[in-house]
C-alpha cells in the first residue's frame, strides 16, 4: 500500500500548503478520491455565516459512506491477515493479543449485530465506559458500522460525569465493562455505571464485557453479558453485518470536553471530513510506512484515542498499539519493555508520561533495546524544553523525529507540527500548520497580526475538513465558544508566539497569559523554566490579585524530594532559575510544593482550580469530577501559602 498524498520533502510540503490555500476544494477533493465511497459529494465544501454570525460548514455535500469499511473492508483483500490492532494487557505476564483486519472486521460485524438486537439504531446515542481493551475499539466501530453515535467516557470518570453525559445524550444504551486493570488497581467499572443509572431511568440495556471477574450486580431486563449476546449471535450463522449507508455530515461521535465554565461540552465530529483529515494527518505527520507498528498511549476516552489509536491509523491500514495499563506499572520502564517486545516503530505519548518517567531516572530506559523507533511524537500539552530533550536523548538516541503536535478535541486532528522526516523539529515550538489550516494571530482587539514575528490569541480563518461541527444539543453555545469572539474566525483559545520563519509556539490557554506590571507573560513560558530546576517533576503557574503588580504569580510545584512550603532554599533555587532563564519581572511571588496537579484525561492541567485555589476561593472551585485525580484539590488546598 502507499498513499498518494504523502508528503516526503520540504518542496513537496510547501506546494501541498500553496495549493490547500488557493484551491481547498481542489485540494480537499482529491485526497478525498482514495477513500470509498457509496455515492461521490456534489460540493467540497460549502461555508458560510448567518445573520447573527454563526457558521454553517458542511464537508462534502451529498456524499454517501460508512466509515467502517473505510477502517476495515476495503483493506480486507490486501491487507486481512496483517494486524490492524496489537493489544498489551496491563500486567505483562498474561499474553497479549493480535486482530489481524478479518478478524477485527468479523468481531466488529458481530458485535454490530449485538447491538441491532438489543434495540440499536442509526442515530441512537451508545455510551461506552470500558477500560482499555480491544472491546473497547470493536464497540466503536460497531456503533460507526450501524450508524449510531458513540460516546466514549474514560474510564476513570465518576458516576455523576457519566449521568451527566447520558442524560446530556439521551443514550438509552450504555456498554461496560465488570471491571478494567490500572497498574495495580482494579476499577469498578459496573458498578460506577449502575450508580449513575439512578439518576438516568432512560436507559433501557447495558452490555457488560467481562475482564477483571469483579462481582457485579446484573438487572434483569436491563443488564446483558457481552459474551452470552455474542454466542447467540454466532448460533444465528453468518454474523457478517452490511454497513450502513451514512450521509457525509451525518454525526459519528460525541466527546465531552470540560469548558471554561466547568460544564462539560459535547463536542460533535460528522463522518467524511472527520475520516479524511484524521487519515491524512496520521500518514503525514508520522511519515507512516506500510507494516510499521505504531503505539499511540493514549486512551479512548479522549480524542487522541479516537482519531490516533483507531480511525487515522485504520482508515490507512495500518498496525495500532492499544495499552491497558500505565507507563509505570509494574516499573516506570513499562513503554521502553513494550518498545522492544513488539518492534515499535512509532511513539506517540504525552509530556505527563515523559515528565513522570524522566523523574524516574535513566535506569529504566538506558538498557533497552528502542532500535525500532523511528518517529517520536507529543501530544496533549506544549512540551517544555527539558522533556523535549530528554525524550530525544534518551528515548530517540538523538536519532528519531519528535512531532510536536497541537490540536484539540474540537480540531478533529493535528494541526500545527514538524512533518516527521520533511520539516525541522524545534524544541518547544509545534513549528508549522500542516496543508489545509489557515492560522490567524489576532490582537486583543479583534484584528489579525500580519507580521510574521508576533505573538497573540491563535484562531483559523479558514474550515478545515475535520473541525467540530456543533456541540450536541446546543449550537449556541458552539457559537459563543469558538465563534463568536473573533467573527469569521475560528478562536483556539489558545496564545502563540509565531518567528520569523512562521514557526509557532503555542504559549497556553489565553486566560493563563498573566499580566504582571504590564508585561505580557505566558504560563507555560514560567513553568518550562521552572521546570529546568534539577529537582523540579512538573509545575503550573496562574495568576492571583496582587496589590502593586496587578497579577502575582503564583507556582504550584512537584519536586522529586519530599519539600514542604517551608523548604527556603530550594524555594530560592527556582526563583533565582526562573530569573536567569526568563527575567526578574517572571519569578514567582508564591510557591507551593504539591504532590500532584488537577488534571484531566488527556493530562491537561485544570488551571481554573488552580487559579480558584490561588485566589483565596476554597469553596468556589467548580467541578472536578472530570478529573483523573479529585482528591488532590483537597490536597492542594490544605497547603496553600
Amino acid at each position: 500500500m502507499s498513499y498518494p498524498y504523502q508528503i516526503t520533502s520540504k518542496e513537496a510540503y510547501q506546494q501541498a500548503y500553496k495549493k490547500s490555500v488557493e484551491d481547498p476544494e481542489g485540494f480537499w477533493s482529491a485526497i478525498a478520491e482514495n477513500f470509498q465511497w457509496k455515492k461521490k459529494w456534489d460540493k467540497v465544501l460549502e461555508w458560510r455565516f448567518k445573520g447573527d454570525g454563526a457558521p454553517v460548514v458542511k464537508w462534502f455535500r451529498g456524499g454517501k459512506l460508512n466509515i467502517t469499511e473505510n477502517c476495515l473492508d476495503r483493506h480486507l483483500n490486501t491487507l486481512g491477515n496483517k494486524p490492524a490492532i496489537i493489544w498489551e494487557p496491563n500486567d505483562p505476564e498474561e499474553h497479549y493479543r493480535v486482530l489481524t483486519y478479518k478478524q477485527l472486521h468479523q468481531k466488529v460485524c458481530t458485535f454490530a449485530n449485538v447491538l441491532k438486537n438489543n434495540g440499536v439504531k442509526k442515530g441512537d446515542r451508545v455510551c461506552i465506559y470500558m477500560g482499555m481493551v480491544p472491546e473497547l475499539a470493536i464497540a466503536v466501530l460497531a456503533c460507526a458500522r450501524l450508524g449510531a453515535i458513540h460516546s466514549v467516557i474514560f474510564g476513570g470518570f465518576s458516576a455523576q460525569s457519566i449521568a451527566d453525559r447520558i442524560q446530556d445524550g439521551n443514550a438509552e444504551c450504555v456498554i461496560t465493562c465488570d471491571g478494567a486493570f490500572r497498574g495495580n488497581k482494579t476499577v469498578p467499572l459496573k458498578a460506577v455505571v449502575d450508580d449513575a443509572l439512578v439518576q438516568c431511568p432512560g436507559v433501557k440495556r447495558v452490555i457488560v464485557l467481562t475482564r477483571t471477574r469483579t462481582p457485579v450486580s446484573m438487572i434483569k431486563g436491563r443488564d446483558v453479558w457481552w459474551e452470552d449476546e455474542i454466542k447467540k449471535v454466532e448460533t444465528m450463522g453468518n454474523p457478517d453485518c452490511p454497513a450502513e449507508e451514512m450521509d457525509a455530515e451525518d454525526p459519528l461521535y460525541i466527546l465531552y470536553t470540560s469548558g471554561s465554565t466547568g460544564k462539560p461540552k459535547g463536542v460533535v465530529h460528522t463522518i467524511a471530513g472527520y475520516m479524511i483529515y484524521c487519515t491524512y494527518t496520521f500518514v503525514n505527520v508520522f511519515n507512516y510506512q506500510p507494516g510499521e507498528v505504531y503505539f499511540c498511549t493514549a486512551d479512548l476516552g479522549w480524542v487522541t484515542g479516537h482519531s490516533y489509536v483507531v480511525y487515522g491509523p485504520l482508515a490507512a491500514g495500518a498496525t495500532s498499539m492499544m495499552f491497558e495499563g500505565i507507563p509505570t506499572y509494574p516499573d516506570a520502564g513499562r513503554f521502553w519493555d513494550i518498545v522492544d517486545k513488539h518492534k515499535v516503530n512509532i511513539l506517540y505519548t504525552a509530556p505527563t508520561a515523559i515528565r513522570s518517567l524522566m523523574a524516574h531516572g535513566l535506569d529504566f530506559v538506558k538498557d533497552k533495546d528502542l532500535s525500532s523507533l523511528r518517529v517520536l511524537g507529543s501530544v496533549g500539552e506544549p512540551i517544555n524544553v527539558e522533556a523535549w530533550q530528554w525524550y530525544y536523548d534518551y528515548v530517540g538516541k538523538k536519532r528519531c523525529p519528535i512531532v510536536d503536535t497541537w490540536w484539540q478535541t474540537e480540531t478533529g486532528g493535528i494541526m500545527i507540527t514538524a512533518i516527521a522526516t520533511v520539516t525541522e523539529p524545534i524544541p518547544a515550538y509545534a513549528t508549522l500548520p500542516l496543508p489545509g489550516i489557515q492560522p490567524a494571530v489576532m490582537d486583543e482587539h479583534g484584528h489579525e497580526i500580519t507580521d510574521m514575528e508576533t505573538s497573540g490569541n491563535l484562531c483559523m480563518k479558514f474550515p478545515w475538513p475535520g473541525m467540530l461541527r456543533t456541540t450536541w444539543g446546543d449550537h449556541e453555545r458552539c457559537f459563543k465558544t469558538y465563534f463568536s469572539a473573533y467573527p469569521g474566525y475560528y478562536f483556539s483559545g489558545d496564545g502563540c508566539l509565531r518567528d520569523k520563519n512562521g514557526n509557532y509556539r503555542i504559549t497556553g490557554r489565553v486566560d493563563d497569559v498573566l499580566n504582571v506590571s504590564g508585561h505580557r507573560i505566558g504560563t507555560a513560558e514560567v513553568e518550562n523554566a521552572i521546570n529546568m530546576h534539577v529537582n523540579v517533576v512538573e509545575s503550573a503557574v496562574v495568576g492571583y490579585p496582587h496589590d502593586i503588580k496587578g497579577q502575582g504569580i503564583y507556582a504550584f510545584v512537584i519536586t522529586e524530594g519530599n519539600h514542604d512550603n517551608n523548604d527556603d532554599l530550594t524555594k530560592k533555587d527556582i526563583l533565582e532559575t526562573v530569573s536567569r532563564i526568563i527575567g526578574p519581572i517572571a519569578k514567582p511571588d508564591k510557591i507551593q510544593f504539591v504532590k500532584g496537579l488537577p488534571k484531566t484525561r488527556s493530562g491537561k492541567i485544570m488551571r481554573r482550580i488552580l487559579r480558584k485555589i490561588a485566589e483565596g476561593e476554597m469553596h468556589n472551585v467548580g467541578d472536578i469530577t472530570t478529573l483523573l485525580n479529585p482528591d488532590i484539590v483537597e490536597d492542594i488546598k490544605k497547603g496553600k501559602v
